[in-house]
């Protein structure tokens, strides 16, 4: 906190501003949150934010729920599940966007921003790849404040919603890419572990964070071959520690990359990028001289992904072939095991919206918690997140900046 303040003082003394933000951003009291969910229309996207029982947490503590009918049916949570939680649950989608909080799992479509309201708040994913100018400039107009599910930080200073799904998306891709080596998905007809006599797949993995660590973990576990990748020496050091066991582990050299993808039976990218675009780690060219038949899966695809030829796709249509290499490019992979993922979703979500009517609303919140300070790319109208405004060539405004002028 102090150091904080400092960066504060630092700001102003330089423009000469009398900061206000202690005495009008310390919270006095509760303030009674109005969230409004909808039901999801993109992506398949078959999650939801809140399940019953955090709802029920919610509402005891004086805050007003409003959930579109069926917003948690693809989860397997009835209406009546929300309702006997003490959520409104209502078939007015208007409705619904004129709560003070909105909160999606899949970002909001252009129509559904023409719905929101004046200095709402926006808590949903970015999505890079779909994301547009207009998109962004239609937040500003309305002077909304969102925060990105992917840039939101912990006090630990990782990434909560990121992590959670990570876990799933690593444990999921490795049962992709059995699905996808086999005859039944038109695959080369290879079993991953393998059978006494016959040599396993060989699975290459791009990252050593927390997908990278619980595929690495499911695909040893069906008996694969692992290899993984990663500038950071200290993560590969840390995945050999969780799984009990060595692996093959190399820093992102281009040689002996481009050997170990020659090889490979599998190649999964999952490196996360802390703000902006995923750097491309595979080339095109490098894609060009995989196996035939081998099979890609782009975990990075929500950032932009790491591989040169990935192209976002769909559960609908989740892949494509390209140099006779199936990519599968899905931005929202946890969708597949969707109660889970809401569940998880759900336990980060619970907190941060209790801590944020403690703090008098999400202003309060904002301003007192560095990671979720971290998460904000748009602040009442004003675009905080830099590669965001470097990429639409839009001004960029400094979030510490309009807290010391107290906007």
């Amino acid at each position: 906190m102090a150091e904080k303040n400092k960066d504060f003082e630092g700001i102003v003394s330089k423009l000469g501003l009398q900061p206000m933000e202690s005495p009008t951003l310390t919270a006095s009291g509760k303030a009674k949150l109005h969230i409004g969910i909808p039901k999801e229309r993109k992506f398949q996207e078959h999650r939801i934010g809140l399940t019953p029982e955090s709802v029920r947490t919610l509402v005891a503590n004086g805050h007003r729920i409003v959930i579109e009918r069926g917003a948690g049916k693809d989860s397997h949570f009835a209406d009546n599940d929300y309702s006997e939680a003490g959520a409104e649950v209502t078939s007015n989608t208007e409705e619904v966007f004129k709560a003070d909080i909105i909160i999606k799992i899949a970002p909001p479509e252009l129509e559904e921003i023409e719905m929101m309201q004046m200095n709402q708040t926006l808590i949903s994913p970015i999505h890079l790849p779909t994301l547009t100018k207009d998109y962004v400039q239609k937040l500003m107009k309305k002077k909304i404040t969102a925060l990105a599910f992917e840039y939101t930080n912990d006090e630990a200073g990782r990434f909560p919603f990121v992590r959670a799904m990570s876990e799933i998306a690593g444990n999921s891709v490795i049962l992709l890419a059995a699905e996808y080596l086999s005859n039944a998905n038109n695959g080369k007809g290879i079993l991953l572990g393998g059978i006494s006599g016959v040599p396993p797949a060989k699975v290459v993995i791009l990252g050593a964070g927390v997908v990278g660590t619980f595929a690495a973990r499911a695909a040893i576990g069906l008996g694969a071959i692992v290899s993984v990748f990663d500038n950071n020496v200290y993560k590969m050091q840390r995945l050999q520690e969780k799984i009990h066991q060595r692996v093959f582990t190399s820093t992102l050299s281009p040689q002996i990359l481009e050997q170990e993808l020659q090889s490979a039976d599998v190649t999964i990218g999952a490196i996360h990028s802390k703000q902006g675009r995923t750097p491309v780690i595979v080339t095109e060219e490098m894609v060009a001289k995989m196996k035939a038949g081998s099979v890609l899966i782009d975990v990075s695809i929500d950032q932009g992904g790491c591989f040169e030829t990935s192209e976002m796709t769909s559960h609908a249509e989740p892949t494509f072939k390209k140099y006779d290499v199936t990519h599968y490019c899905v931005p929202n992979i946890p969708s597949r095991v969707s109660r889970t993922a809401s569940y998880a979703f759900s336990n980060i979500l619970t907190p941060i919206l209790l801590k944020s009517g403690e703090m008098n609303g999400i202003k309060g919140l904002v301003f007192q918690d560095k990671g979720i300070r971290s998460g904000i790319y748009i602040y009442k109208g004003n675009l905080t997140n830099e590669h965001l405004a470097n990429l639409f060539h839009l001004k960029h405004s400094n979030l510490e900046l309009l807290f010391a002028t107290n906007l």
